[in-house]
């Protein structure tokens, strides 16, 4: 396991490494305010990765926000590159994600306080990812439950740092894409990303699936009707 990122660019600075008992989010977060966007919390663990990053949106609050549904398609991205093509990588709305139908990580998102309507200070969106299960964990305990190396991933192919260093570029890469085009399309963009990985759930079954730009709430229409899902009241919950 290395104690290293590969290298990333040089917009990640600086990037705080933590032993493995340390919070990537919660470390981020105290770091935010002095040292601004860019700042890359991760843990170095065999078992999990972890990492949380700080950025300075240029849009109120409540549009920000979306920027959870870009770390998920970046994690998304980065798992799948190393797995094999053939297993299914999954969201549940709005932070968790699955493989095979067992859930291996989240998203995380925490943000400066202030008005929806107003630009936030920094916002932190950070994700953890489950490699192997610990020592002594009984098949079938936790059974909703699954880890990488458990459907496929192989070992030598789940190394924290690599996985950590290719989250970190995916999200870079998909925040460029939602800003250096117009508003709508970019938002357009992410929202497809998305969505083409979440799973359907009774509060989407039969209907067709949309992201609010100006919220993140996730949008159902069907029959004719919409429905509407507040993303910061999912997160709370």
């Amino acid at each position: 396991m290395s104690a290293v990122l590969p290298e990333l660019p040089s917009v990640f600075t600086p990037v705080v490494p933590l032993r493995e008992a340390g919070d990537a989010m919660e470390r981020a977060v105290a770091l935010a305010p002095q040292h601004g966007a860019g700042t890359l919390a991760w843990v170095r663990s065999a078992s999990r990765i972890e990492a949380a990053v700080v950025l300075e949106p240029e849009m109120p609050l409540a549009a920000a926000r979306a920027a959870l549904y870009a770390a998920a398609s970046a994690l998304g991205d980065a798992l799948a590159a190393f797995g094999p093509p053939e297993v299914p990588l999954t969201f549940r709305w709005p932070d968790r994600v699955a493989v095979n139908g067992g859930e291996i990580g989240r998203l995380r998102l925490a943000w400066a306080e202030g008005p929806e309507d107003a630009v936030p200070d920094w916002i932190v969106v950070g994700m953890e990812a489950r490699l192997m299960f610990p020592q002594g964990w009984e098949p079938g305990h936790g059974i909703a439950q699954t880890a990488l190396q458990e459907e496929g991933w192989e070992p030598e192919d789940c190394d924290p740092a690599e996985l950590t260093a290719a989250w970190a570029r995916h999200l870079m890469a998909g925040l460029a894409e939602w800003q250096r085009t117009d508003p709508t399309g970019g938002f357009k963009r992410l929202a497809e990303r998305y969505l083409a990985r979440l799973e359907q759930d009774e509060r989407t079954e039969g209907g067709k699936r949309g992201l609010d730009p100006a919220t993140g709430d996730l949008v159902v229409d069907r029959d004719g009707a919409r429905t509407r899902f507040a993303l910061i009241e999912a997160l709370a919950g």
